[in-house]
């Protein structure tokens, strides 16, 4: 659980009006009370009225809300933009997503900027993406999650098919094409696979270790220094292994 989504979730479980220890809340988050400390420490810092200490439990005061979300016109057309884009060109299950994180959002919403989500003249269409691809845009994005080896039969640009073993690291989008960046055991290096050129697709089952020179950050520093490229916002390179 991301530590944003946690602090939210300590608040749910504070407004409701029973005292809580920072065990029991640790248990149900499935942290350790030292980070519930750490965690009701911000929020107090933050605003949030919070009363208690540790070892006697928390009660939060009777009356505070959570403030609405607001953003900009700017900032909301992003996500609608955003979301209507993974909507087109995203998996099934990735378009599923966010249609329900906008579902979230718009709920949350003053009214008068609920109407501006819904009234963003921007667009876009799905009319060249194949299911078949929205379903293994969904497998190996599940597959780069959970760092599994992929069996795959791969179509070049020639029409050659070869049969690869690969390791899933991250998957590109071009405007109309996937890519997906993997270590290619078969030529025991970095390759970068089309994903509408994958004719078969199988996990395999076995896990990838993380191994030195194999990962997402090497090869995002291999293309800043062989081909000095800018990386997207979010592709930091950090360490190796982490």
């Amino acid at each position: 659980m991301r530590r944003a989504d946690r602090l939210f979730q300590i608040v749910q479980y504070l407004r409701a009006g029973r005292l809580m220890t920072a065990r029991t809340l640790g248990e149900r988050l499935e942290v350790s009370e030292r980070t519930i400390y750490r965690d009701i420490a911000d929020l107090q810092a933050s605003g949030v009225p919070i009363d208690g200490e540790a070892g006697i439990g928390y009660l939060m005061r009777a009356g505070y809300d959570l403030p609405p979300l607001m953003f900009t016109r700017e900032e909301m057309t992003a996500l609608v933009v955003g979301a209507r884009i993974v909507r087109a060109w995203g998996g099934a299950q990735m378009a599923l997503a966010a249609e329900e994180a906008l579902v979230k959002i718009e709920a949350v919403l003053p009214e008068a900027e609920r109407r501006q989500a819904a009234d963003v003249p921007v667009y876009a269409f799905d009319y060249q993406m194949q299911e078949v691809d929205r379903r293994n845009l969904d497998r190996l994005n599940e597959a780069i999650a959970g760092r599994v080896l992929l069996d795959i039969d791969y179509e070049d640009v020639n029409g050659d098919a070869t049969r690869r073993h690969i390791e899933p690291l991250s998957l590109f989008f071009w405007g109309k094409v996937w890519t997906l960046v993997a270590w290619c055991r078969l030529r025991q290096d970095f390759r970068m696979f089309r994903v509408d050129r994958i004719r078969r697709l199988e996990a395999t089952g076995e896990t990838v270790p993380r191994v030195a020179g194999r990962t997402l950050q090497d090869f995002l520093a291999r293309m800043v220094a062989t081909e000095g490229i800018r990386l997207p916002p979010g592709a930091a390179l950090g360490r190796s292994i982490p």
